[in-house]
């Protein structure tokens, strides 16, 4: 929570400066760019797909984090549809995490938006960074002291609340 509102605070105050000191940027609807905001959704909801196992982790009490929020957590007893559902959020992560880094470049290189936008670095940092680690952690040939350290850095719900929040602040910039 601390983290959330110090990424939300540094973001306002950014936004607020970005948005009296820059000029307006100029709408270029294209064919590509129309394009480019379809992949923009999609990638939107792949996303959502992607942190929806985290929160459903969360809710039922899996995983180091969730034991550290919830030490006198139990599943309910009819856990089995959300046990079902996770094993396949689970099974489908690494398809959809690529799918997700893919479609959010395409919309990214389509709507050709102008780099001087720091949210929008940080949104390209950070899906690089997800995709670069979480392939590390895939890959067969991977050494044991990088897939831990993938492990380490991918699986960070951190990221995923910086990459939401730069993300939306940085469409408020540009729109």
């Amino acid at each position: 929570m601390i983290y959330t509102v110090a990424v939300l605070a540094a973001s306002i105050v950014y936004f607020i400066y970005a948005y009296n000191t820059y000029p307006p940027i100029a709408e270029n609807e294209t064919f590509l760019s129309e394009i480019g905001e379809g992949f923009g959704e999609i990638g939107l909801w792949a996303l959502l797909f992607i942190y929806a196992r985290t929160l459903l982790k969360l809710l039922m009490g899996k995983g180091a984090l969730a034991r550290r929020i919830l030490p006198d957590y139990s599943p309910p007893a009819a856990a089995s549809i959300f046990e079902r559902l996770l094993c396949f959020l689970n099974r489908t992560h690494v398809y959809v995490g690529i799918a997700t880094v893919a479609v959010i470049l395409l919309h990214i290189v389509m709507m050709g938006i102008p780099l001087d936008n720091l949210f929008f670095q940080a949104v390209l940092v950070l899906v690089v960074w997800q995709g670069l680690f979480g392939m590390f952690l895939t890959w067969r040939y991977s050494p044991k002291e990088l897939k831990k350290f993938s492990h380490l850095v991918h699986a960070q719900f951190v990221t995923g609340i910086s990459l939401g929040m730069f993300a939306w602040f940085g469409h408020l910039l540009i729109d």
